[in-house]
């Protein structure tokens, strides 16, 4: 089928969203010959994440040679961390040199999907119609849903409200008094360049976070060159990967490293904070790791501006333009900043979502999420999820682990395929047992036993967003598909799938 001529009403692939999970699946799709699949974005443009958030100071804090696809080297990146505008200048550039464009539906929203046993196929609504799928990718992501906090009487604040992820130019333009919610990555990017502009800035801090040293820097114009080679490109990103996965000896609370984070992390703030006051309610009370470490040299900084305050309690009410915090004090506002993250615990994709015997993904999900692989879920066929449930890092790059879950999905499409096979499910037996091994790993890791976190999810307190692991034992684990915890059903419904070229078995 000519990759131009797909309407996306009956495809072999249907993938929701177009960020970094959801590209990379349909360039490795294009790349094998496989022509049958459609990309559904609700935005009106690609990038995911890195599309929506454009705030000030938008940036990466995984270096840039790790923190992009390593079937796409060489890239010429101008700083050791990559700028938000880089980034999604990359992932266009993916969709134009890979030719994707004609499979992505840009401004196409996923209403409601459901699986049809009969015909072993995902029945798709979207705003622009239907689409009929063999099988579904959910390549949403984490970090899609804006978090809005509780905080009494938000809605008739007089002034500006705006969260990170929904940042537009016009939001500040200098002299205003602002208020920025949360101290955590958007936060401590955001926040020295509001200082700037502010006449007063207020930070509401419920929890103080651990912060290291950045130490950002441009590449040479030598080391770019150099770095354009694929085979320099590539050798710097083993090393970075390498690097990165001895840090979770930290995430076990093994001594030394974790003694070495703490000091590395809590020197940065003696050397930056001379206030004794504010550098005690910087101080963090949980042990590192547990919540995300962040990456900043000019946070700590900002704080000690003379028109900015650091208010060590969360925002509770808002009455017309005065914020009020746990503490007592109030504080008037013009614009209030929510750096307050997002749903990632419990993704709102879940609810539009049936599988076999109509049951919701969404209740599937109600004590947690689980999968198997981090990829499949028992009870919904044909089904994959990239950067799900267990499948980030809180020290590595998400992109590897992408890659991981790619190299799986791949490897079940070719079975299905050589197979005739119509549809295929994990079972019941093995999502359990690897919940199971979830948990057992994760039980000794800093994130259940150092404090609360996002990355836990509060109605069973289990660890359901990270890999209790390296990025390297995730790819030992779920990098190769295996169809022994399936099972199976033969293609009496319907074509086969097709095989990379366009034909079919």
């Amino acid at each position: 089928m000519d990759g131009a001529a797909i309407d996306g009403a009956d495809v072999d692939v249907a993938i929701v969203g177009a960020g970094f999970a959801g590209i990379g699946m349909a360039t490795q799709l294009r790349r094998r010959g496989r022509d049958s699949f459609v990309v559904l974005e609700r935005a009106d443009g690609v990038g995911g994440t890195w599309r929506d958030n454009v705030y000030p100071g938008i940036a990466c804090d995984i270096p840039a040679h790790l923190y992009s696809f390593s079937f796409r080297p060489p890239a010429d990146w101008a700083t050791r961390f990559p700028r938000g505008p880089e980034i999604r200048d990359y992932l266009q550039r993916t969709v134009d040199e890979e030719g994707l464009t004609p499979f992505i539906r840009l401004g196409c929203e996923l209403v409601d999907a459901r699986w049809d046993a009969q015909a072993a196929r995902w029945s798709l609504a979207t705003n622009r119609g239907p689409v009929r799928a063999r099988m579904l990718v959910l390549a949403v992501g984490r970090l899609s849903e804006p978090h809005i906090p509780e905080i009494d009487g938000l809605d008739g604040f007089s002034g500006t409200v705006v969260h990170t992820a929904q940042w537009h130019p016009g939001v500040v333009s200098g002299g205003e008094r602002i208020g920025v919610v949360g101290t955590g990555a958007s936060a401590v990017q955001i926040i020295p360049h509001l200082a700037e502009l502010a006449e007063e800035l207020v930070v509401f801090a419920r929890t103080p976070a651990y912060v290291v040293p950045r130490e950002d820097r441009e590449f040479s114009a030598e080391e770019r060159a150099r770095l354009l080679d694929a085979g320099n490109a590539r050798a710097l990103r083993e090393q970075l990967l390498l690097d990165a996965d001895r840090a979770f000896a930290q995430r076990l609370r093994l001594v030394p490293d974790i003694d070495e984070i703490r000091d590395l992390a809590l020197g940065h703030l003696a050397a930056q904070v001379s206030n004794p006051l504010l550098r005690q309610a910087l101080t963090p009370d949980y042990e590192i790791g547990c919540k995300r470490i962040l990456l900043s040299d000019d946070y700590f900084p900002a704080l000690e501006r003379p028109n900015v305050v650091y208010e060590p309690s969360a925002l509770t009410s808002v009455v017309e333009n005065k914020a009020c915090a746990a503490s007592g004090a109030t504080h008037d506002l013009d614009v209030l900043v929510l750096a307050t993250g997002f749903e990632a615990t419990r993704p709102p994709v879940a609810v539009r979502v049936r599988g076999r015997d109509g049951q919701v993904l969404d209740d599937h999900w109600s004590a947690g999420m689980v999968s198997y692989a981090s990829t499949t879920v028992a009870g919904f066929p044909n089904m994959f999820v990239l950067d799900g449930p267990n499948a980030a890092l809180g020290h590595n790059s998400a992109i590897y682990m992408i890659e991981t879950q790619l190299d799986y999905v791949l490897g079940a499409l070719d079975y299905v395929a050589e197979q005739s096979i119509s549809s295929i499910e994990v079972t019941a037996e093995a999502e359990a047992a690897y919940t199971a091994e979830i948990d057992e790993r994760s039980a000794p890791t800093v994130w259940l036993t150092g404090c609360n976190s996002w990355y836990v999810d509060s109605r069973s307190n289990r660890l359901t967003l990270l890999w209790p692991g390296t990025a390297v034992s995730f790819r030992e684990r779920n990098g190769t598909f295996d169809p022994a915890p399936y099972a199976v059903r033969h293609g009496e419904s319907g074509e086969p799938m097709a095989t990379p070229g366009g034909g079919a078995r």
